[in-house]
């Protein structure tokens, strides 16, 4: 197995079993950081100007839903930086938007294993599916998943 840059391990596929699930993260939002993301990636004024936004049919100033994946990475990647790696992903499938993300909200990570799938073209590495679920402080579910991870494979002895 490589090891990355950084010495933290690769987690090996047959650490997974399907029904397995993992909580993490804490991650604060902030005002300010909404409306710096939305600035560069999401301008919309509900995402930018409090007072525009109560007009809105989020009540209030809110964060871009890709501003609240990119949060959720942030976790993730955290995570990794104590539990160990993957190999990367090949995407992400039934992205859903389920409640607006407001400033002061702090948001919590939870992965459900749902299949495992070993590669039949590249034996060294195999699949692993999972859906994942960002709830924010009140465990009210402000976004929902279903992505695939690849990682590394034992050699049989």
């Amino acid at each position: 197995m490589m090891t990355p840059p950084d010495d933290v391990p690769f987690i090996p596929f047959e650490s997974f079993e399907p029904g397995q699930t993992r909580r993490f993260g804490a991650y604060k939002v902030t005002r300010e950081e909404i409306i710096e993301f939305a600035g560069k990636y999401d301008a919309q004024f509900f995402h930018l100007d409090d007072e525009m936004a109560k007009s809105s049919l989020f009540g209030g100033l809110c964060a871009s839903g890709w501003h609240t994946c990119a949060m959720t990475m942030a976790m993730m990647v955290e995570d990794m930086e104590t539990r160990g790696r993957s190999l990367g992903s090949p995407g992400v499938d039934e992205l859903r938007w389920i409640k607006p993300v407001y400033p002061g909200d702090t948001l919590s990570v939870e992965m459900t294993v749902l299949d495992l799938k070993a590669s039949q073209s590249r034996p060294g590495i195999g699949f692993v599916t999972s859906r994942t679920t960002v709830s924010n402080h009140k465990g009210e579910p402000v976004m929902r998943f279903v992505s695939k991870g690849i990682f590394p494979r034992t050699p049989p002895e």
